[in-house]
């Protein structure tokens, strides 16, 4: 197992969360001393499963498992550490105020089918759809696992990143690229409405994007959902993989925090980081808030970019134009999130009396796309809309082993509440959100409201103060045309490295983005390892 030398550490990551462990685990894999400091007195960041009543334990936060790369589950033999994923089906259901719910079954014969009970027109449109999103989510795949191009002509680097990124779309049509555009330009309701004729087939899509994100569902940009979900994820590398983790999303961060000590990560919990000590645009290592130094040769900060160049970083060392990008950079978390102890399963109006318990687990509250749009513009003048989009999974349903028997999990999405009030303040509106919760439920599982043991409100800015996300965002920063690929974080500055030397960012904030992923700390610690290899860090710190 490495260990640091002369007292000073290869490499420090900055917060345990799942990115920050997989950059440990891989630099920890070739060979460098590695220390992990996380602030809470667990790993996880927001991927944990914690104890929300005696013997009662939620994926608090995240709560799904969609993207996670199949090359960091076998490169890192994750399994080996007690991983274990099973495939959401339905990938999607949605029940409507009429009683009838629609479902989006993993085999397409038999999603064509259920959907062809609405309308035969859109279940033929459907397939074709399928075939046209995953074969352009196809073209975009590769991009996820290495850094963005460099847009400067002026440079040979620059030229070969151009070069590097014309390769991959090798073979593509002139119509496919339009569509492409199209895509990552347009909005999903504009989309929805071209191809497809029933509002509940447009609900359900609608069901499966924007999470997270600012904007309704007819905002530009807002159609990316599509192709991003189709990603591939899972072991078996899946395209539009979803999947329930036994154990609890934590169980992710506990085999990624298992992998990473075998390979000799030091993981220190409740040591949380104040400053990164930077000297002569060089880091030297980090200040804990107790005060205590620890050196390092490189820093890789899992935190989100405005914590990390705005609280960790003095701003002499940073400069002015780039300090006035990450100030720009648009935050200010749309979403919260509500978890449950029950003393009864959920009963969903619309359920068929044959659904197994897999298949009673997951449903997604919101009636139409008009509903989602006019949620998002209430929420965005600061107030706390009445009627509420939901995303409900029932836990306990995919996994007995997170309650005792006789009780039940169930773990709430709430999608578009605002960061900041218009009037009051979040601490005296907790409360109020989780009664909106429990209303919004007890239209589609009446059962619900009378059989509450236990109930846990994060708002957005209990998700701040708690696991660390700057104004409640979970993705780092907002998921939008001009904050992703070559222009996340901030332009000039998307290939992990930062205008400190020495310095990296490995979180959600930085190239792909949000999701429980694992592919910017994979990114990340392959690009600090290129300038390792290249003797950057021989005489640092």
């Amino acid at each position: 197992m490495p260990h640091p030398s002369n007292g000073t550490y290869d490499a420090i990551v900055i917060g345990g969360g799942h990115n920050g462990l997989t950059a440990a685990a891989y630099l920890a894999r070739a060979g460098l001393s590695t220390l992990v400091l996380e602030r809470r007195e667990i790993v996880g960041g927001c991927c944990v499963t914690e104890e929300i009543a005696p013997g009662c334990r939620a994926s608090t936060t995240s709560y799904i498992a969609s993207m996670l790369r199949p090359e960091v589950v076998s490169e890192l033999h994750l399994a080996d550490y007690g991983l274990r994923m099973i495939p959401c089906d339905p990938t999607i259901q949605v029940p409507f105020p009429d009683g009838q719910v629609l479902r989006w079954w993993v085999d397409r014969n038999r999603a064509t089918a259920e959907f062809a009970n609405i309308s035969s027109k859109d279940a033929a449109r459907f397939v074709q759809v399928d075939e046209q999103l995953k074969k352009l989510a196809r073209y975009l795949q590769p991009f996820f696992l290495e850094p963005p191009p460099e847009i400067d002509t002026s440079s040979i680097s620059g030229w070969s990143d151009l070069f590097r990124v014309g390769k991959r779309f090798r073979g593509i049509s002139r119509a496919e690229i339009a569509q492409l555009i199209s895509f990552l330009t347009g909005s999903l309701g504009e989309f929805l409405d071209h191809n497809y004729e029933s509002d509940k087939m447009k609900t359900l899509f609608l069901a499966n994007n924007v999470y997270g994100k600012h904007g309704g569902p007819y905002q530009p940009g807002s159609s990316i959902g599509l192709l991003f979900h189709l990603l591939s994820g899972g072991e078996h590398e899946l395209q539009g993989f979803y999947g329930h983790v036994m154990g609890g999303m934590g169980a992710i961060t506990q085999a990624l925090a298992a992998a990473g000590r075998k390979l000799g990560v030091e993981i220190r919990t409740s040591a949380p980081v104040s400053q990164v000590d930077v000297r002569d645009g060089q880091t030297r290592g980090v200040v804990l808030e107790d005060g205590s130094e620890i050196r390092g040769r490189m820093i890789l900060s899992n935190a989100d970019p405005k914590r990390t160049f705005l609280k960790m970083v003095a701003a002499r060392e940073l400069p002015e134009d780039f300090l006035f990008a990450v100030r720009g950079i648009r935050m200010n978390g749309p979403c919260a999130k509500v978890n449950f102890v029950l003393a009864e399963e959920p009963r969903f109006t619309g359920t068929l009396p044959s659904a197994t318990p897999l298949e009673r687990t997951f449903y997604t509250l919101v009636p139409s796309l008009e509903f989602a749009e006019r949620c998002y513009d209430i929420a965005k003048f600061g107030e706390i809309p009445e009627e509420l989009w939901v995303d409900c999974v029932v836990s306990s349903n995919a996994d007995s082993s997170l309650a005792p028997p006789a009780k039940h999990i169930l773990t709430c999405f709430v999608q578009y509440v605002p960061y900041k009030l218009r009037e009051g303040h979040w601490d005296e509106n907790r409360e109020l959100l989780g009664d909106r919760v429990v209303k919004k439920i007890g239209e589609y599982a009446p059962n619900v409201p009378g059989t509450i043991l236990a109930r846990q409100v994060l708002t957005p800015l209990d998700l701040e103060r708690t696991y660390g996300l700057t104004e409640g965002n979970i993705f780092h920063g907002d998921l939008r045309l001009e904050q992703l690929f070559f222009m996340r974080p901030v332009p000039g500055w998307s290939q992990y490295r930062t205008p400190v030397h020495g310095l990296y960012l490995c979180g959600a904030g930085t190239h792909p983005g949000g999701g429980v992923t694992g592919a910017p700390g994979r990114n990340a610690a392959h690009q600090a390892l290129r300038d390792w290899k290249k003797g950057r860090f021989k005489r640092a710190a």
